[in-house]
């Protein structure tokens, strides 16, 4: 026997098994550590017991885990996370008891994500023995975190958080204080957003996950995030900030205080906007029942318009194989979006996307032409004109007049009302939205916005056509922004009233919103890449249609697209640096 074989494996204490402290049992356990895990609800401990049973399926290696109310059982720990709610008071007694409870020396840390180290680091009588691990979500594999001190920190308390956040496989970052305040707060107030956009009923469940993750690039869709933070400490969390800032939008969402109540909590509790098993793993819905419409067969698509949008929806349909016409205003316009798909797919080409004759294949299904007649024989025609509501009652209008009876005709605005297009062509229950995002050829997402007039023919239609394309279709009603839209803009526009108001960096921000919460890229940066002007004019659309604060463009905005700031297509924005002299 070797002497490593006489070593016990480290002994860990766990205070509070909610969302975060049971997650990180979870992964001590996974590397070997035994575990004394506290907390005085009985029914958590027994939930917790039983996933863990689940969890080893009679794993002869199993380390030891004592799951109990008793603080005294915390005494041989070599060290004692404290994961109690984000709440001042309790995490302060919280950590009285441990400290009470096991030698002075004997690393205390706690894992707050908001509330001040120092003030808890002296309240918890052992300032010298405290470290903090500042999670942004529920610690998982691979996931952020960022190990804190304060000056008091003694280097055995801040050697044993680097010990344990290396043990459980977690990702150490580096955010700060501030930084992550600020991140927090927007990403809060996005989940609660579609909270309140579930709530009214305009979009099921998972098509707002859905839409949210394909089409913004969320690790989790936002319900499903709730589900894994724990609707009780997002609750929380949201009421606190309503509190210190006066400001109404973090009030809950009135689903979200209905759920909480009901204890329907999400993943710990087994239940919350999706079901989950007995070891927290999310059980798949039922099977929907099949539409009873049946879908047309498309053969020939038609697409209006030369920007693009145009260019990488007739670049979608050719390489999905099937044939499409492509109707430019001009000849010269015409043969100019031929090219643009021509070089888009000898990109892809050069990436490994495609191959030489997939290329070829698709530029021989492709037509381009300054001859609107051709849209006659289309089964299905998309207008990919400017978001200019007058211009496509102009283009609609065309259709309605030349295109076959029957055709199903399609508008790809982001926010404009499609129910003004389908008035225009004169054509009820035939014209849908199909609102591609950019760049058209590799975004997953399609928003199928119904009318209420629309024929179930027709939305069966644009769907199955949707899914041959590759694309993954969500549906919802005819309203502006939609549901992608209708969210993301008053998160960016808190990010620029958040600027405003309290100086933030913007580049310390989307570091912040990077690193702790995995979105692919900061609120200003995304700014910067949608365009401000763009930005802006959505917003104001939002704005005027709803009248709400949070769809208000702040005044900075405004400010900055009438400078000339336009983002990264002139590289003056918030992160874009302007042309070098």
């Amino acid at each position: 026997m070797t002497d490593q074989e006489h070593i016990p494996a480290p002994l860990t204490g766990i205070v509070g098994l909610g969302s975060v402290g049971e997650e990180l049992l979870t992964l001590l356990y996974a590397a070997g550590h035994r575990i004394v895990a506290v907390d005085t609800d009985l029914d958590v401990l027994a939930r917790v017991g039983r996933r863990l049973k689940a969890l080893d399926d009679g794993r002869a290696d199993a380390p030891e885990v004592v799951l109990t109310a008793d603080h005294g059982l915390l005494r041989p720990a070599q060290a004692v996370v404290e994961a109690v709610p984000e709440d001042a008071t309790a995490k302060a007694r919280a950590l009285r008891q441990v400290a009470g409870a096991v030698p002075p020396g004997t690393p205390l840390l706690t894992t707050t994500a908001g509330l001040p180290l120092l003030s808890l680091a002296l309240a918890s009588g052992r300032p010298e023995d405290l470290a903090g691990l500042r999670l942004f979500t529920p610690p998982a594999a691979d996931g952020p975190v960022e190990p804190v001190r304060t000056p008091l920190t003694s280097e055995a308390a801040a050697e044993a958080v680097d010990r344990l956040v290396a043990a459980a496989g977690l990702r150490p970052v580096a955010v700060g204080a501030g930084p992550a305040a600020d991140a927090t707060a927007l990403v809060l107030g996005l989940l609660n957003g579609a909270v309140a956009l579930y709530d009214e009923g305009y979009a099921a469940h998972h098509e707002i996950d859905t839409a949210m993750r394909l089409g913004c690039g969320l690790p989790l869709g936002p319900l499903e995030m709730l589900d894994h933070i724990g609707l009780d400490t997002a609750h929380a969390a949201l009421s606190e900030l309503r509190r210190t800032t006066g400001d109404p939008l973090f009030a809950p969402a009135g689903l979200l205080t209905r759920m909480v109540a009901a204890e329907r909590l999400g993943r710990k509790s087994g239940e919350g906007f999706y079901a989950y098993d007995e070891t927290g793993a999310r059980l798949a819905p039922a099977d929907e029942p099949s539409a009873a419409a049946e879908a047309r067969p498309v053969r020939l698509v038609g697409v209006v318009g030369s920007g693009t949008m145009a260019c990488g929806i007739a670049e979608s349909v050719a390489t999905a194989g099937r044939p499409v016409v492509l109707v430019a205003r001009t000849a010269g316009k015409a043969e100019r979006a031929r090219q643009s798909v021509d070089a888009s797919l000898a990109r892809a080409v050069h990436r490994g996307r495609r191959t030489e004759e997939q290329r070829d294949a698709a530029l021989a299904l492709l037509e381009s032409t300054d001859d609107a007649g051709r849209l006659a024989d289309c089964d299905l025609v998309i207008e990919a004109v400017a978001e200019d509501l007058d211009v496509k009652r102009r283009v609609f209008a065309e259709l309605g007049a030349r295109c076959a009876p029957g055709a199903l005709l399609a508008t790809t605005t982001s926010s404009l009302s499609v129910a003004a297009c389908e008035r225009a062509a004169g054509r009820p229950g035939d014209v849908v939205g199909i609102h591609f995002f950019n760049p058209a050829p590799l975004m997953r997402l399609v928003e199928l916005v119904r009318t209420d007039t629309v024929r179930p023919q027709a939305l069966a239609t644009a769907e199955a056509f949707c899914r041959s394309l590759g694309k993954t279709p969500v549906t919802c009603p005819d309203r502006t922004g939609f549901i992608v839209n209708s969210l993301l803009f008053p998160y960016l526009g808190a990010a620029m009233t958040l600027l405003e108001r309290r100086g933030a960096g913007a580049e310390e921000t989307d570091a912040a919103v990077q690193q702790g919460f995995g979105y692919p890229m900061g609120p200003f940066t995304l700014l910067d890449t949608i365009g401000l002007d763009v930005s802006l004019a959505i917003q104001d659309r939002l704005f005027e249609h709803f009248g709400t604060p949070e769809h208000e463009p702040s005044p900075a905005l405004r400010q900055l697209v009438a400078a000339g700031f336009l983002g990264r297509k002139n590289r003056r924005g918030l992160r874009t640096a302007g042309p070098r002299p």
